[in-house]
């Protein structure tokens, strides 16, 4: 399988941390939409002379503030940057984020993705193909493209564009217009097989596909010794937590049976008391939503639970910088280098 490992948000430290990465034996670098622009880290690492080639990704844009033509202005060049190298990830988020945060307007929100990935991908083709763009959705509309405004071809063709999803149908939506499903990272491996591959294979049979590429994501606490995985399990049982808060990740715990502390988790995050959030998340919850031990422990964790479905994965190590040998070893144990 091949290795994507998250790229840190900041632009002025992406080239150095990108060519680490590189150097360590990871195939892609993915940010994500934190603290800082999702874009600009990319486009630093598709710049620097001093970066090595690597497949580049959002994990993910989110696309209801934006303008699908300002993503497909951004997908294209940093296809053109990247030398065919880029994958646009797009995402939802959810309504306190996009209301209150955006300030923008929430509705609908599987059909709104739909609507903004058909659109990327109009654009694209339009002008990769030279034909008249002529998009008329609900939501948005794109019937203007000035010569001065259409780049033409681009040389390395059209770049995929993927959508997150978690709901079943959010994943049925990926799997009807998306070139690539992102299986958000709080899941468990019976979700993922009971609720998003049968959601896959609906929404493959509504469109009349044959299949999607799946792009699954790991939450992961590595480490060479006890000590280390230990260390690193305290960043991933607080990212567990605040995705347990969450209202929207409610069905991953009641699959499990543990549905019941999502309310709790979310009573305690809006007094701020976050060790006593992690506390609630114990080991049993944490090796079934995470993924935790050395690197060849993980990469046979990760290789169990989508092996048979994915040809790549995408691992967030939260709260943890590992050495380039760590993440060297778990490179070379999923078999991205030989």
């Amino acid at each position: 399988m091949k290795l994507d490992v998250q790229l840190d948000g900041r632009p002025d430290e992406a080239a150095a941390r990108a060519r680490a990465l590189i150097a360590a034996g990871v195939d892609g670098l993915f940010t994500f939409e934190g603290p800082h622009d999702v874009f600009l880290p990319l486009i630093v690492a598709a710049g620097a002379a001093e970066v090595p080639p690597a497949d580049l990704m959002t994990n993910v844009a989110i696309a209801i503030p934006r303008s699908p033509m300002q993503l497909a202005n951004m997908a294209y060049d940093l296809h053109l940057l990247s030398k065919g190298r880029f994958r646009l990830g797009l995402g939802s988020q959810i309504r306190p984020h996009i209301e209150n945060r955006y300030g923008s307007t929430w509705s609908r929100p599987a059909a709104r993705m739909r609507e903004s990935v058909l659109a990327v991908k109009a654009i694209l083709n339009a002008w990769q193909d030279g034909t008249r763009l002529d998009f008329r959705g609900e939501f948005t509309r794109h019937t203007l493209m000035p010569p001065a405004f259409d780049p033409g071809p681009n040389p390395y063709g059209v770049p995929p564009v993927l959508l997150g999803a978690l709901g079943p149908v959010m994943t049925r939506t990926a799997a009807e217009v998306a070139d690539g499903l992102l299986v958000m990272p709080f899941h468990s491996r019976r979700h993922f097989r009971e609720r998003t591959l049968p959601a896959v294979a609906e929404g493959l049979e509504l469109a009349g596909r044959e299949r999607i590429d799946v792009y699954p994501q790991a939450i992961v606490a590595m480490g060479d010794t006890p000590e280390e995985i230990a260390a690193a399990a305290v960043g991933v049982k607080g990212l567990l937590a605040f995705y347990g808060s969450t209202p929207a990740y409610k069905p991953v715990l009641d699959v499990e049976g543990w549905g019941d502390l999502q309310p709790e988790l979310n009573a305690l995050s809006k007094t701020g008391d976050v060790m006593t959030m992690i506390g609630l998340i114990d080991d049993t919850m944490m090796r079934t939503l995470a993924i935790a031990g050395t690197p060849a422990e993980c990469a046979a964790e990760i290789k169990a639970r989508f092996g048979d479905v994915a040809e790549r994965v995408c691992a967030y190590f939260p709260g943890t910088s590992h050495r380039r040998e760590t993440v060297a070893a778990l490179a070379r144990e999923l078999g991205t280098k030989p």
